[in-house]
């Protein structure tokens, strides 16, 4: 067994919070690699589901009957998780859904200078070299609350996914929190599989 010495060089925060290492003259920015994905369905805090429709570029939170959930167009979510070297920011993940035949992956994008979730149709990659608008970090929502999540985009600290009312719906958003410990309900999404129908 051999032992070799690296020497290290302190750690930098580039632009986005990307995370960078020095090592001789170069900067190498964190890398995301697919680890294993999970089939499942997002609720917010009044256990409505999260339901996507592309064609109206509409991604909202909506009361549906098990029978709806059966079927499941536009609300079976996957749930990607990568692999980092960076686990303290939280588990990165991406989201996919399935509309009819087509798969659309979620991501955020400058629109009107604010930023925005839209789903583009595509396929989430399997390794992402760098900074991504498809990463979110997976959060506990409180420390006294395991089984329900908050997700910060992983290149605007603070900003998280939430739900805003507008014109009887609940929208899909990102939402800007002053601080990381806040508790806003907003933000809550709780991950249910197939066989969990109803919120825990």
């Amino acid at each position: 067994m051999s032992c070799e010495l690296m020497v290290v060089c302190a750690v930098q925060l580039g632009e986005n919070l990307c995370l960078y290492f020095a090592d001789d003259d170069e900067l190498e920015c964190d890398a995301f690699s697919k680890e294993k994905t999970l089939h499942r369905f997002l609720r917010n805090v009044n256990s409505q589901v999260l339901v996507v429709q592309p064609d109206l570029n509409l991604a909202a939170f909506e009361d549906v009957t098990d029978q709806e959930m059966k079927s499941g167009s536009g609300m079976n979510f996957y749930m990607h998780c990568y692999k980092t070297t960076t686990p303290s920011a939280g588990m990165p993940v991406a989201f996919s859904v399935q509309v009819e035949d087509k798969s659309y992956y979620m991501c955020c994008e400058e629109e009107h200078g604010k930023m925005i979730v839209r789903f583009r149709e595509g396929e989430v990659p399997k390794d992402i070299p760098g900074e991504s608008n498809i990463i979110f970090f997976k959060k506990t929502f409180t420390s006294y609350s395991s089984k329900a999540f908050k997700f910060e985009y992983s290149l605007e600290r603070g900003m998280f996914l939430a739900f805003e009312e507008e014109d009887s719906l609940r929208k899909l958003i990102l939402k800007k929190l002053p601080r990381e410990d806040e508790v806003d309900e907003t933000t809550k999404i709780t991950l249910t599989s197939h066989n969990e129908r109803h919120n825990l």
